[in-house]
């Protein structure tokens, strides 16, 4: 994928960028693998808003995206390279021995024609395989990472992330996490040799306010706009600071920023050998 900006004839244009899509060989979806997406902006079961700034965006199909691939010792053969709506990357079309078809999240690299293999014993180290982790050379990149052997690959699923396997050590795998955590995994879980598709995806300038709404992201408003009684921070006259507060405070009255959020004592702490860098 690349990168493709238009001529500015207006000042959104000037400031957008949008994607090229040469990489796709398929322009619909396989009707056997989509269904219909409920739109729950932001609601929980009672309909209060759980995740602010959500709501509206284009209507969408859910891909049925298979992030176990436990169809094991079966060669399959990559059919199309597609779009996905609900995600960054590319997901490929393959189709089994069997004539079974599934949809699976695309690397770099991968094209139509190309054979895939998915097994729980120790398999050739191709692009798009699929193998317990200790059977991965060290050193190898891979993506769609399992946290709990069998349950599907939970970790590195976004557009041009992949983790690196440091080294096989006891009973666990040591993984580089595109944040920089070193982390401990199972060396059952299992996981993909390969960096996912479309890493230009985070260069794109969305350049106006209306391809946001397209993504079903609403607007966000600063607190210092809003009114004393909807955050912290508001009131006072025109573009006020937001006064003689210890630190930025969210909408409830926390503070915002400089706090850790994650819970002290989590029972994945023991597994996790290096924190992520600050940016």
């Amino acid at each position: 994928m690349g990168i493709k900006v238009y001529k500015p004839i207006n000042p959104a244009r000037r400031k957008s960028s949008v994607q090229t899509f040469t990489d796709l060989t398929a322009t619909k979806p396989e009707k056997s693998l989509i269904k219909i997406l409920k739109k729950n902006s932001g609601r929980n079961n009672t309909g209060k808003i759980t995740v602010r700034h959500q709501g509206g965006g284009e209507k969408r199909m859910y891909r049925l995206v298979d992030f176990k691939m436990q169809k094991f010792d079966v060669e399959a053969e990559v059919k199309t390279i597609e779009y996905d709506p609900n995600r960054g990357c590319r997901i490929m079309l393959i189709e089994y021995a069997d004539k079974e078809k599934s949809y699976h999240l695309a690397p770099n690299g991968i094209k139509v024609g190309d054979k895939i293999l998915s097994s729980k014993n120790r398999i050739e180290a191709n692009i798009g395989c699929r193998m317990p982790l200790e059977f991965i050379p060290v050193g190898l990149f891979v993506y769609n990472v399992e946290i709990t052997p069998g349950k599907g690959g939970q970790l590195v699923r976004g557009a041009g992330n992949s983790a690196q396997l440091q080294v096989i050590e006891g009973k666990y795998a040591q993984l580089r996490l595109p944040s920089g955590e070193l982390r401990l995994v199972k060396k059952e879980c299992a996981g993909t040799v390969g960096v996912l598709s479309n890493s230009d995806y985070s260069l794109i300038r969305w350049g106006k306010a209306g391809r946001k709404r397209h993504l079903g992201i609403r607007p966000r408003v600063k607190g210092k706009n809003m009114n004393p009684i909807d955050h912290p921070h508001g009131g006072g006259e025109g573009h006020s600071p937001i006064g003689l507060k210890a630190g930025p405070k969210t909408p409830w009255g926390k503070i915002a920023r400089g706090v850790k959020t994650r819970k002290p004592g989590k029972w994945s702490e023991k597994f996790i050998v290096q924190r992520r860098k600050k940016k």
